[in-house]
């Protein structure tokens, strides 16, 4: 018993097995197997290396953006002139990276709170019964006292008085100076992974490069200063249109970097996108058209509260980060090779496929490739005995 043990440890370290393996000298098998082995090394090294970076580990950015707007507005409307600073039209004034600038506006000015009917064409009415005392109207301003006004045929609502008379936006837009506007955007960046920092002030960009450029695609692509109409063009759309009654652009920072080379290539790329609608689409076919909301100034006069209501057409900009770093690392290279040569193995089971069942001389293929053995075995001892 222990010397059968001991041959067998000795069997299992010291012998080594090997498949054996049959030449088979035809032309079409072998065109199949090196067309599919080509194949198989065109995608390793074309898709898996070249494309796909397959010996590289990603990481994404955590990120963070400040923006800040430069520029003067200016309006004359019925005599009445106003100069708009950037603490005027911008929403929110923090710097955050999605803010709308104002292009138009409808204001009323000297509301308070009271009784007044509602404007003409809407809620009509013909005797009080059409006022249900205490209701709201899905689109009204205020709460119906139950009194239909004569003059205006409308219904009567507490609410701010004057209401705001919103069914003629202003055309031309009152602020079109704010095609000159300008922005400024700092993005700072890192990869945890690699531990690596970076900014869109690269090292090209300095403070006196900055006071002097304008960001532009082809001639300063690395320039973090933008003109609010260039960002509108390089969008897609009409300034004069979106400007009249808002739309949405966003503004994308794409960090795409090779981290095996040298860091300074690592530099931002900006993108613009149109999210207003489709530019070659009609106002009139829209549901709904443009971007705006309200905003209130409150404020004491004569011992009574009174407000100033604007309706702010603008346009919203959202400032988006996209990141993604590569970096040489050998656990990723050896997957990729390994998975390469595991496909490699396509190659033997097509070929052995063609040539066990499709050759005219698939037996004689298969009596090479397979050794057949009887399934009973004759016992030697038992041979012996029957001898005897």
């Amino acid at each position: 018993m222990k010397s059968q043990i001991t041959s067998a440890l000795a069997d299992f370290f010291f012998e080594y097995e090997t498949p054996r393996q049959v030449l088979v000298r035809n032309r079409r098998v072998g065109v199949v197997c090196r067309l599919i082995q080509l194949g198989v090394l065109a995608y390793i090294i074309g898709w898996v290396f070249i494309y796909e970076k397959g010996y590289q580990s990603t990481d994404t950015a955590v990120s963070s953006v400040f923006t800040k707007m430069k520029g003067v507005g200016y309006t004359n409307v019925d005599g009445n002139e106003r100069v708009w600073d950037v603490a005027d039209y911008v929403f929110p004034p923090q710097g955050d990276s999605s803010f709308v600038v104002m292009t138009n506006y409808i204001i009323t000015e000297g509301q308070k709170m009271g009784k007044c009917p509602e404007l003409p064409g809407k809620h009509n009415c013909s005797s009080d019964t059409d006022c249900g005392g205490g209701g709201y109207k899905r689109a009204g301003h205020g709460r119906m006292t139950g009194v239909c006004v004569n003059d205006t045929h409308t219904c009567e609502v507490l609410t701010w008085c004057p209401i705001e008379d919103d069914r003629n936006i202003p055309d031309p837009p009152l602020l079109m100076s704010a095609e000159n506007y300008t922005l400024f955007i700092k993005n700072s960046i890192t990869f945890p992974l690699f531990a690596v920092t970076r900014s869109n002030l690269v090292e090209s960009v300095d403070g006196k490069y900055i006071s002097k450029c304008l960001h532009d695609p082809k001639n300063a692509p690395l320039c973090p200063i933008f003109r609010l109409g260039d960002i509108v063009q390089l969008s897609g759309f009409n300034f004069n249109t979106i400007a009249k009654v808002g739309g949405a652009i966003g503004i994308v920072v794409d960090w795409t970097c090779n981290l095996d080379l040298d860091i300074t290539n690592c530099k931002p790329k900006y993108t613009f996108h149109g999210l207003y609608g489709n530019p070659g689409e009609k106002d009139n076919a829209r549901a709904s058209v443009g971007y705006n909301f309200r905003y209130a100034k409150h404020y004491m006069e004569d011992k009574q509260q009174k407000r100033t209501l604007l309706k702010v057409f603008g346009i919203r900009i959202d400032i988006i980060v996209q990141s993604l770093a590569r970096k040489f690392n050998i656990i990723p290279t050896l997957t990729a090779i390994g998975s390469g040569v595991g496909i490699f193995g396509v190659a033997t089971v097509v070929c052995d496929l063609v040539l066990l069942n499709l050759l005219p001389k698939k037996e004689f293929y298969k009596n090479m490739k397979f050794k057949y053995t009887d399934t009973q075995v004759q016992d030697p001892d038992s041979e012996a005995c029957s001898t005897e």
